[in-house]
């Protein structure tokens, strides 16, 4: 268990010129707790005795008081310092956990559900922030606690302490046996919460499909299913617990009936005043913390370590993208033409090639057209030119130089893709499409939101381009959403921009007119556009054409109609639909 928390060492290294003043406000207020029962006992001594002095009674009093304004102080002291450092680490591992997996490659968050790593980032987080604040103060607190209540007990009352100690033993052996149940039941709640959370989020996330589908009885048996399985979890975990604290107070319970009888006989005895014995009973009420304090160690240290498994899970993935500097200049911008040399590619854990000997040269500032049916391998081959996923070494170049050499950063800096699927923002219609381009002038947003068209419909919106979208635009139709994505790509001009069918829920006639005006004004700049529509492709300077992952024709637009093949089908077959309309 305590091996997950050398995680966290770095933090508690930072963090400790907190911890060390939070356990000495913790120390104090120990003290204060164990002064406290030495006073009540002269003060009964002397109630007990008889024509008791009043004003040595009231400086009794009155020092209680100020030992209980001391504890005070010292629990705030501890609260603020210790606690406070656990929801410093909370919140700083929770950033770098964050930074961390956005530095991952995109098939990562393929094998990993969402709301699994959703999970990770609140529940496991919370068990964390537990095992490095309340944990922290109860393993001192009890340790401290009992270690002096016992040394006080033995010094002083000897043959009394030897009796009411014996359940301690039997509390010792309960508290490392179900500590150890309580860490594999506490795993296991823990993978159920995420399991259930991946369902919430993917149901929330795909509501419209269950609606048009009428499958909400679907997703309510699936909840159901997977939130009786926490329950039951749950409760298994629950069980232990409940089970831990009663018999801790069965225990506690048998010390104090062990000094009734055998205080009581040294009371009437002569050997213990009543004030030993009313001191004594105090120090085991104070002794019943510290073992509860050892459940409440075991319970958020297991916790704490199951979550820190599971986060570390996160952190210690890495991606297989990295920059590999071949040319000996990494800070050198990607600019030049681009060339692909015999690509083959595969996706991970798979051997079936998705790309197969493809292989062109095209110019700085040249267009691109890409043409092929679904799964051709048209959105594979422009999501590996910004490392999106990895290409085999020397086989994408720009300006003559490996892809793989260039930083990373740079390199998608320098690639602007516009996806199939427009994802916006919940944020405005301007934040959208100034999302790439920080502290963009007005002007400029503007002119990107004329140039895509998007313009002529900020007067429907409520509050035209201060409209919020709504999550992932729900609020706009398909066109617009990718009018706005088109617009954000115009604002950041990057040396190549590539359209994957991005424009495919617009009209032909505008599609083409946007892709035309597009490369007029990035003279110097080389574009891709990959489209199913021949109008749109007609003005690229070279066109390749795809099947099952090869280059089947290429060639320019005049030149593909006057070939046999799919190109001039598919043109003929869109020319006779445009003529019907």
């Amino acid at each position: 268990m305590l091996k997950e928390y050398r995680r966290l060492l770095p933090w508690f290294r930072k963090y400790l010129p907190m911890y060390i003043p939070g356990i000495i406000c913790l120390l104090v207020t120990d003290a204060g707790l164990l002064y406290i029962p030495r006073l009540t006992k002269e003060a009964i001594d002397i109630v007990a005795a008889g024509s008791p002095d009043l004003q040595l009674v009231l400086r009794l009093c009155l020092l209680m008081t100020g030992i209980a304004l001391l504890v005070t102080i010292g629990r705030f002291g501890w609260r603020y310092f210790i606690t406070g450092s656990a929801r410093r680490i909370e919140s700083g591992l929770r950033s770098a956990l964050f930074q961390h997996i956005l530095g991952l490659q995109p098939d990562f968050f393929e094998k990993r559900k969402t709301g699994d790593i959703m999970a990770r980032f609140t529940n496991d987080m919370r068990a964390i922030r537990m095992a490095c604040g309340m944990a922290v103060v109860s393993l001192v607190d009890g340790v401290f606690m009992a270690a002096f209540i016992l040394v006080i007990l033995f010094v002083n009352y000897p043959a009394l302490a030897g009796w009411i100690i014996i359940p301690l033993p039997v509390l010792a052996v309960l508290v490392l046996g179900m500590g150890r149940m309580l860490g594999r039941r506490t795993k296991r709640v823990q993978e159920s919460f995420a399991s259930l959370s991946s369902i919430v989020q993917e149901t929330f996330s795909g509501i419209r499909v269950f609606k048009t589908l009428s499958r909400e009885s679907y997703a309510v048996d699936k909840f159901s299913e997977s939130n009786d399985e926490y329950i039951r979890r749950s409760m298994s975990l629950v069980r232990i617990w409940g089970l831990f604290f009663p018999l801790i107070n069965f225990l506690a319970g048998c010390t104090t009936l062990l000094l009734l009888w055998f205080g009581g006989l040294q009371v009437i005895d002569g050997v213990i005043t009543p004030g030993d014995f009313a001191a004594v009973l105090s120090y085991l009420n104070l002794l019943v913390w510290p073992m509860m304090g050892a459940g409440f160690t075991i319970n958020w240290l297991e916790r704490g370590a199951a979550s820190l498994s599971r986060v570390g899970e996160l952190l210690d993935a890495e991606s297989d993208i990295k920059t590999e500097n071949t040319y000996g200049q990494p800070d050198e911008e990607p600019r030049g033409g681009l060339e692909v040399r015999n690509l083959e590619f595969c996706w991970p854990e798979s051997t079936e090639p998705v790309l197969e000997g493809i292989s062109f040269s095209l110019p700085r500032g040249s267009t691109l057209g890409i043409f092929g049916r679904t799964g051709s391998g048209k959105s594979s081959l422009v999501n590996l030119i910004p490392r999106l996923y990895d290409p085999p070494p020397e086989t994408i170049f720009i300006g003559g130089r490996d892809i793989r050499s260039f930083d990373l950063k740079k390199l998608r800096g320098a690639v602007g893709l516009v996806p199939q699927e427009s994802f916006l923002f919940s944020e405005t219609i301007k934040e959208n499409i100034s999302f790439a381009a920080d502290g963009a002038p007005d002007e400029k947003i503007m002119d990107a939101a004329e140039f895509s068209t998007i313009a002529r419909d900020l007067n429907e919106f409520p509050f035209g381009w201060d409209t919020m979208v709504g999550e992932r635009g729900h609020s706009l139709s398909g066109g617009q959403k990718q009018r706005i994505a088109v617009s954000r790509a115009y604002l950041t001009d990057p040396e190549i921009i590539i359209f994957d069918d991005c424009l495919s829920a617009v009209d032909a006639e505008t599609e083409s007119n946007i892709l035309n005006q597009f490369i007029k004004k990035r003279a110097g700049r080389t574009s891709i556009i990959i489209s199913n529509r021949t109008a749109s492709l007609a003005s690229a300077d070279l066109i390749i054409v795809l099947e099952d992952g090869r280059i089947s024709a290429r060639g320019t637009h005049s030149e593909l109609i006057e070939q046999k093949g799919l190109y001039r089908s598919i043109y003929r077959l869109q020319q006779v639909e445009h003529e019907r309309r």
